[in-house]
C-alpha cells in the first residue's frame, strides 16, 4: 500500500483540495432538489482514474436524482485532510482511504458503522480475513476491496543463466532457500551485480507484512486485551535474511536499502539486480518502462511456517458519519463493488479485488504480466500484524523504522534490535493504552 504520512501542519494542497470539495454542491448536499454525494478518490494512475471515473459517469447516468461529485484526493496528504475536513463538518459523503488509516477515525466517531448500510451480497462476497481490517471494536467502519500482495519480479534471462529452481505458488522458496539462490544467482552474475534488491526506505510494513509467512506476529493481545511486541523467532526471519544477504553473503547491495521501489526498477532493466522484492502493482511500471526485449516475470515470495500468509492493508470505502445520506452512499458503494465493476478498479490499479466473484474473472487469472500468481497469493492475505494497533504510527516512526534502517545496514546486531523493537515500543504502546 501507498505510505499515508500523518504530518504536523495541514499544506496548502490540503486547504485547496477542502476548499474545492466545499464548492462542489450547496450546503446540504442537494442541487436542483436531487441529492450530490462527494466522493473523495485517491486514484492517481491514469487506468485507475479513469477506470472510477468513468463508473461514476454511469452511475449518474442511471441514477439523476441521486448524482455522484468526483473529488480528487491524494495519498500525500488524505490523513491530515480528512481530520481538517471532519472537523469542519466538510466530509466527503465517500472516502477513499486505507485499512491502517481507518482506526484514530473510527475511534473518534467520524466514520459511519456500515453493517446496517452494507447489502448482503457485498457482505458475502468479501471474505471475513479482508473484513477484518475494517473492523474495529464492534463496529465495521469501511468496505475493503483492492489489496497488494507482495511478490518478487525477477529478470526471467538471468534466472534461466543462473540453473536456479523457479519457484510457483504451489512450491514456493523456502527463506533459507530464497537466501541460497540470492548468493548464487551473484555468482553466476559476476562482480558489482547482486542476486536481489532490497528498496526499503519504508522498512516497517515490508518487514512485518512478509513475517507472517515465517510464523511472525510481533504484536500480541495481553490477557487484559491490550496490545504488546515481542519480538518471536518467527519475526526475526525475515530480518535476519535481508541482514545475511546485505553484510554477510553480499548478495543484495546497501545501496538500495535506502530506495524507494520505483528507484530499483532502472538497475533491475540494466541487469544489475536479477530480483527485486516489490508490490504487485509496480508490474504497471515494468510494462510501460522495461526496454524492449526485457524478459521478466512474477514469483511468489518466500514461505515459511506460515506458508504464503502475508499482510495486507486493503484500499478501502467508508461513509463519514457527518453525511445525511449514508443510505444513497452505501448504495453506490454496492454499484461500484458489484464483481464487474471490482474487476475493472483493480486492473485499474494493477491490484487484487477483494471480492471472490471479482477474483474469478478470466483476466485475472492470465498468465500474463503475473495475474495469475498474484491471484494465487490472495487465499494467504490477512490483515497487518499493525492493523488495529494504538500508537501504531508513532511506534513505527520513532522506534522501528531506524531500528530496522540500522540493522539491515550493518549498524547493530540482532539482539539490539529485538531489545529496542520491544522495549522502545511497548513505552510508546503503553502511553495510547491507558
Amino acid at each position: 500500500m501507498r505510505r499515508l504520512p500523518r504530518l504536523a501542519a495541514v499544506p496548502a494542497v490540503v486547504l485547496a483540495l477542502l476548499a474545492a470539495g466545499c464548492a462542489a454542491g450547496d450546503g446540504d448536499g442537494r442541487r436542483d432538489g436531487g441529492t450530490v454525494l462527494r466522493f473523495q478518490s485517491l486514484a492517481w494512475q491514469k487506468e485507475s482514474v479513469d477506470a472510477n471515473r468513468e463508473l461514476v459517469a454511469e452511475w449518474n447516468a442511471a441514477h439523476p436524482d441521486i448524482r455522484v461529485e468526483y473529488v480528487q484526493g491524494s495519498w500525500d496528504s488524505v490523513h491530515d485532510q480528512l481530520l481538517t475536513s471532519f472537523e469542519g463538518g466538510e466530509a466527503p459523503d465517500i472516502i477513499h482511504d486505507a485499512s491502517d488509516d481507518l482506526a484514530d477515525f473510527a475511534h473518534g466517531g467520524y466514520l459511519a458503522d456500515l453493517r446496517p448500510l452494507l447489502s448482503g451480497r457485498l457482505k458475502a462476497d468479501i471474505p471475513a480475513e479482508s473484513w477484518r481490517t475494517t473492523t474495529f471494536g464492534e463496529g465495521v467502519y469501511g468496505v475493503p476491496f483492492l489489496q497488494e500482495p507482495r511478490v518478487v519480479l525477477a529478470n526471467s534471462k538471468l534466472l534461466r543463466a543462473s540453473g536456479v529452481r523457479v519457484p510457483t505458488p504451489e512450491r514456493p522458496w523456502t527463506w533459507a532457500e530464497f537466501r541460497q539462490v540470492a548468493r548464487d544467482l551473484t555468482t553466476a552474475m559476476g562482480e558489482g551485480r547482486y542476486g536481489v534488491a532490497w528498496p526499503l526506505k519504508e522498512p516497517v510494513s515490508v518487514s512485518l507484512n512478509l513475517g507472517l509467512s515465517a510464523g511472525g506476529r510481533l504484536f500480541h493481545r495481553r490477557d487484559d486485551g491490550k496490545a504488546e511486541v515481542r519480538f518471536t523467532g518467527g519475526d526475526a526471519i525475515v530480518p535476519d535474511t535481508v541482514h545475511a544477504q546485505v553484510n554477510i553473503d553480499r548478495s543484495a547491495p546497501r545501496t538500495t536499502l535506502g530506495m524507494g521501489g520505483s528507484d530499483t526498477l532502472p538497475g533491475f532493466f540494466g541487469g544489475k539486480y536479477a530480483m527485486v522484492p516489490l508490490g504487485f502493482s509496480y508490474r504497471q511500471q515494468v510494462v510501460q518502462q522495461a526496454p524492449e526485449g526485457f524478459e521478466w516475470t512474477v514469483l511468489p515470495p518466500p514461505a515459511g511456517d506460515g506458508g504464503l500468509a502475508q499482510g495486507v492493508s486493503p484500499q478501502t470505502l467508508s461513509i463519514a458519519e457527518q453525511s445525511p445520506y449514508k443510505e444513497e452512499a452505501a448504495r453506490f458503494i454496492d454499484f461500484l463493488l458489484r464483481p464487474d465493476n471490482m474487476v475493472r478498479l483493480a486492473r485499474g490499479d494493477w491490484m487484487l479485488p477483494t471480492g471472490a466473484e471479482a477474483l474469478k474473472d478470466p483476466s485475472l487469472r492470465t498468465a500474463e504480466h503475473g495475474w495469475a500468481t498474484g491471484t494465487a497469493l490472495a487465499a494467504g492475505l490477512r490483515p497487518a500484524p499493525a492493523q488495529s494497533v494504538r500508537g501504531y504510527p508513532e511506534w513505527k516512526d520513532k522506534v522501528a523504522t531506524p531500528a530496522y534502517q540500522e540493522y539491515y545496514s550493518g549498524a547493530i546486531d540482532a539482539a539490539e534490535l529485538a531489545e529496542r523493537l520491544v522495549r522502545d515500543g511497548n513505552r510508546v504502546l503503553a502511553r495510547y493504552q491507558r
